[in-house]
């Protein structure tokens, strides 16, 4: 594994959990609910998310969460192994950002029971219900960077 996806997912990780520190506790967004951030735009709003994207799966008890914390490492080391040749610095940040982010919300699953998604974003008089955080950022975006930046690996046709 390189030392570029190593940075990424660190300091990923590392800003997943300051911020989830620092909105839900330090901030007391858990007893408060909801913070306005920027009126009519961005809102801390307190989710407890026990499930997958936008809640999925979250109804379906306690072996639900472990063995969303085992694909979410599982994902981290098969990310990291299809990686392993990589040599783009683009695609190595990216799968450090989808790294990192997993871990974040892994280790939420492991100490609170579920992932604490605090941002909320809404526009133009519509309210948004989902929340996320960075750690589902980074994911996201780290997914989008390795389709569009990772190495092909195919080698081509030697059939002629």
């Amino acid at each position: 594994m390189q030392r570029l996806l190593l940075i990424s997912a660190a300091t990923i990780f590392t800003l997943d959990q300051i911020t989830k520190y620092l909105v839900v506790f330090y901030m007391n967004l858990i007893e408060r609910g909801e913070i306005s951030v920027w009126p009519g735009f961005i809102h801390f709003h307190m989710a407890w998310n026990s499930g997958i994207n936008f809640g999925l799966f979250s109804s379906n008890g306690p072996a639900t969460r472990w063995i969303l914390i085992a694909i979410a490492l599982s994902i981290c080391g098969i990310v990291a192994y299809w990686m392993r040749r990589e040599t783009r610095p683009i695609a190595l940040m990216s799968a450090g950002l989808v790294i990192g982010g997993a871990l974040g919300n892994a280790v939420d699953r492991v100490l609170y029971g579920s992932v604490a998604d605090f941002l909320n974003i809404t526009c133009c008089g519509l309210r948004n219900p989902f929340a996320f955080n960075v750690a589902d950022i980074a994911i996201f975006a780290g997914l989008l960077g390795i389709m569009f930046f990772a190495s092909d690996t195919k080698r081509p046709d030697q059939s002629n």
